[in-house]
């Protein structure tokens, strides 16, 4: 996605963006002719049937990258309208104490939770046929094979996070809730937004599916509020320290809902972080290298005070922890020093990771300006010498018809 300008993603009054290798993307509407005309409910005797009637409404939906968003959110609905009789196990999450883990148990110790799975199947298949839509439509610049690679191991770091033997002892040990968090917030993010999923949506759906659907989503007022770096940078720090200095945290540990929720709160949160500066996705704000260089910079130190504070804890912060009869693993207080040392070290090598890349990026964007100023002042230089030249033969002639004119004098005298 390329920008000719201004500092929000097609606001009023500014260029219109275009697709990258491909024809000008057209603005979308807001308002009626924003809205996508369905078909009816479904009646019976006069009253709605709320889940059938919301099946037969995708079925009018234009587009089939709104129906797969759509379609998700349905089985979304009803897989957690079918798991109902399984709430009260639900509850009981890290409330029993697993056998002491091995390797194996964390290779081969995976659930098959299907809010989990289900979500990443139909990312990983959406993503699939925006692929080869995109690469019939354009064979000459096809997706970049590095991106889909990007993708697809970032939802593999949410299921090795949620599905996978971590999921298992997160509620037994708090440094293996640890590694969890940090897939969710330092690893699975970057992943997938360096895949680059907007400009994928936006070069695989047609003009009407950007105007009616997704050109209002990335107008609104949510996502653009979000989305300023100011915001996302709060939102993200107190996201960490809310999390883990609030009843949020033991409660979740004890609550599968709350735990759900608690992961959903650290994957957003780290994409509305990672949005400006990673990957080649388009953002409502526009960050200069520089300021992406602050802004990923100054994140670093209070990750560094929040584990600092949890490893040099004298006493375990999480009651459930210490709750947590095992014959197995460290004390709680040891266990907790070892999760703050995990956040503490992984966090600085990922964000002085990032710095560092961003900093080359800034080098190189340097390098590119000054590259641009030098054959612009070569330019202009070219051209005072080519007006030089044209002066000195002007002169050269002027002289020469002057020379000429005094030597006719000189013959015609007495």
């Amino acid at each position: 996605m390329h920008y000719t300008g201004g500092t929000r993603f097609g606001g009023p009054n500014l260029p219109h963006p275009t697709l990258p290798n491909g024809p000008p993307v057209p603005q979308g509407g807001t308002g009626d002719n924003a809205r996508v005309k369905v078909g009816p409910f479904l009646r019976h005797t006069g009253r709605r049937l709320p889940v059938v009637g919301l099946g037969v409404r995708l079925a009018f939906v234009p587009g089939l990258v709104p129906r797969l968003v759509l379609g998700l959110v349905f089985g979304l609905v009803l897989v957690a309208l079918g798991a109902g009789p399984l709430a009260g196990a639900a509850l009981a999450h890290g409330l029993e104490v697993p056998p002491e883990p091995d390797a194996l148990s964390f290779v081969l110790g995976w659930k098959g939770d299907p809010l989990v799975w289900l979500p990443a199947i139909v990312a990983a298949m959406a993503w699939g046929y925006g692929v080869r839509r995109v690469n019939r439509a354009h064979p000459a610049h096809r997706v970049p094979r590095r991106r889909t690679v990007s993708w697809m191991l970032g939802l593999l770091a949410i299921l090795v996070a949620l599905q996978s033997g971590i999921e298992r002892y997160d509620g037994s040990l708090f440094s293996d809730h640890m590694v969890q968090h940090m897939l969710l917030t330092l690893v699975a993010p970057v992943l997938l937004l360096y895949a680059g999923p907007i400009t994928l949506l936006l070069r695989a759906s047609s003009a009407e599916t950007r105007r009616r659907w997704i050109f209002p989503f990335l107008h609104s007022r949510v996502v653009r509020f979000l989305s300023f770096p100011v915001v996302a940078w709060v939102l993200f720090a107190a996201v960490l320290w809310g999390s883990h200095f609030s009843p949020l945290f033991d409660a979740s540990l004890e609550n599968e809902w709350l735990h759900r929720l608690e992961h959903l709160m650290f994957l957003s949160a780290a994409l509305l972080f990672w949005w400006p500066v990673v990957g080649p996705d388009p953002s409502p704000w526009r960050m200069k290298p520089g300021a992406k260089v602050l802004y990923v910079g100054l994140q670093m130190p209070q990750n560094t005070f929040l584990a600092v504070a949890i490893a040099m804890s004298s006493v375990p912060l999480y009651p459930h922890y210490v709750s947590q009869v095992r014959s197995w693993g460290p004390t709680p207080l040891e266990d907790q020093q070892l999760a703050g040392s995990i956040m503490w070290l992984g966090g600085d090598l990922v964000f002085i990771a990032a710095v560092i890349l961003l900093v080359l990026a800034l080098m190189h964007d340097e390098e590119r300006r000054t590259v641009g100023e030098d054959r612009r002042l070569e330019g202009q230089r070219a051209a005072i010498r080519e007006r030089e030249v044209k002066l000195a033969a002007r002169r050269a002639v002027e002289a020469g018809e002057a020379g000429e004119g005094a030597g006719d004098d000189d013959d015609g005298g007495p």
